[in-house]
Order: C-alpha cells, then sequence, then structure tokens
C-alpha cells in the first residue's frame, strides 16, 4: 500500500495518503448531508409553527366575532321569535275568520242597493196613491 501511487491531473497521491483521507472525506460529506438534511427539516418545523400561528390568529378572531354577534344568546333570541311567530299565526287565523265573515256580508249587501231604491219607489207609489185618494180630481 505504500508503493501505490494514484496521479489525477499532473498530482501524485500515495495510497497511504488516500488510505488515511478516505475515511475523512467520507465523515465529512455524510455531516455535510445530515447538517442539510438538519436545515431542511429545520425550515419545515418553522413553516409549520407560521401556519400554526396563522391559524390561531383566524381563531382568535372567530371567536371575537362569535363573542361580537351574540350567538351565546341566539337561543333566547331564537324562542322568542317562535313565540312571537306562534302570535302572529292565531292573529292571522282571527283575520282569516274575519276576512270570510266580511266576504259573506258583502254577498248579502250587494243586492239591498237594488232592493232598497225598490221599496223607496214603491214607498214613493204608495204615497202618490195615497194622495191621489185624499184629492180626487
Amino acid at each position: 500500500m505504500d508503493d501505490a501511487e494514484v496521479k489525477v491531473g499532473g498530482f501524485t497521491f500515495r495510497g497511504v495518503y488516500l488510505a488515511a483521507a478516505l475515511p475523512v472525506f467520507g465523515s465529512l460529506s455524510g455531516g455535510i448531508y445530515y447538517g442539510y438534511d438538519v436545515v431542511n427539516r429545520f425550515w419545515d418545523v418553522e413553516q409549520s409553527v407560521t401556519e400554526v400561528l396563522d391559524a390561531t390568529s383566524r381563531i382568535r378572531a372567530l371567536e371575537q366575532t362569535i363573542g361580537d354577534n351574540n350567538v351565546s344568546g341566539l337561543n333566547t333570541q331564537l324562542s322568542q321569535i317562535s313565540t312571537q311567530m306562534v302570535s302572529i299565526l292565531e292573529q292571522q287565523k282571527t283575520l282569516l275568520d274575519l276576512r270570510s265573515k266580511v266576504e259573506r256580508a258583502e254577498l248579502i249587501t250587494n243586492g239591498i242597493d237594488d232592493q232598497i231604491k225598490r221599496l223607496k219607489e214603491d214607498i214613493d207609489s204608495t204615497w202618490d196613491a195615497i194622495d191621489a185618494l185624499q184629492k180626487p180630481l
């Protein structure tokens, strides 16, 4: 091994030096690869932390919006609306009954004008007949 030599680009490397340098270069290349992997993992973790922080700020914004809109009091408001709707439906039924009564009254009173006019004419002719009987020609 002492006699082995390698000539590369005008340089001569002895076998002993290559045998000593090979583990150093292997360790150095492994360290570089490991360092590169560590840095990439660090960047991935940093990116995920940024995403978590963004999600946290969005969650806080949602909580603030929920608090501002009083979502917790929504149940009470819905029950009040339900009670008001029941009352409105009852009043609507009453109004529909009144409407049907008004329509029936209209049907009844539609012919009354003509009847009253005929009765008035009959009364007038009766009075004319009475006047004619009291004052003969």
